[in-house]
């Protein structure tokens, strides 16, 4: 079982000798391979998910299991539908961090966009937050101890053309953090969530090379971010004081 005592030296959010437990969902590529990584680096015990790339994710937890000396365990599931997130808790015992990573996009007019299409980004993008809280928030209450970080996007703070479903998907989620996060403050659970700009993962794909340019002339920084750039975030909100919550920190180069 993920989240079973073992003797690991641990600076954040340790009792006595027992790792730090975190999930990171959607995490095969891009932000949540980097997510991944800069934990196993610090030294958190690791339940990675993904939806389709299951034989590379547990190639990639091995590879984090002897680089780093931790526990790391690769689980296929689809975060959107209830029931495979209430399997992949079926195996765990404690957990100390929650990152809701796992997203897809759709660039596009809305009225173009199919219903399924509409529902599909909604149940990857903002269903599985509620479904991975509902059932972190029991294992966290145990601790009276827990993070929740939810992985956003610029334009869930302001929208963006051609994008309108992941939009909403995003700006859905950026309330869910700042509800919830208030839900649980009591309980000394930490809800925050990251707004990223652009930043050079797959999901990009989709755009040209001229696409990419444009936007990167657009950007003060005057270049895309790194999915490890994200990632360091993401531990420091980890590890911050338990008094930050709530927050939707965007970062972005400057962009919006």
């Amino acid at each position: 079982m993920i989240g079973e005592n073992r003797n690991i030296n641990h600076q954040d959010m340790c009792a006595g000798n027992r790792a730090t437990v975190a999930l990171v969902t959607g995490a095969s590529r891009g932000i949540g391979k980097a997510i991944a990584e800069t934990f196993a680096k610090t030294g958190y015990d690791l339940i990675l998910t993904c939806s389709n790339s299951i034989d590379t994710l547990d190639k990639y937890a091995g590879e984090l299991t002897e680089k780093y000396g931790i526990s790391c365990r690769a689980i296929e599931a689809d975060m959107g539908n209830a029931e495979d997130v209430l399997r992949v808790f079926s195996e765990i015992e404690r957990l100390d961090v929650l990152v809701n990573n796992a997203g897809i996009s759709y660039v596009g007019l809305l009225s173009d966009m199919s219903i399924e299409e509409w529902q599909h980004i909604m149940s990857v993008n903002l269903d599985s937050c509620f479904y991975t809280s509902k059932c972190a928030i029991p294992l966290m209450l145990k601790e009276h101890a827990g993070r929740i970080i939810n992985i956003s996007s610029v334009w869930g703070n302001v929208g963006a053309s051609m994008e309108v479903a992941y939009s909403a998907s995003k700006g859905g989620m950026n309330a869910f953090t700042k509800a919830l996060a208030k839900e649980l403050a009591p309980s000394n659970i930490q809800v925050n969530a990251v707004a990223c700009g652009v930043i050079d993962t797959a999901m990009n794909a989709c755009f040209t090379e001229e696409d990419m340019a444009d936007l990167t002339a657009d950007i003060p920084a005057d270049r895309i971010g790194k999915p490890e750039e994200v990632a360091q975030l993401v531990l420091q909100l980890a590890q911050a004081p338990t008094y930050m919550t709530g927050q939707i920190i965007t970062i972005d180069g400057g962009w919006q």
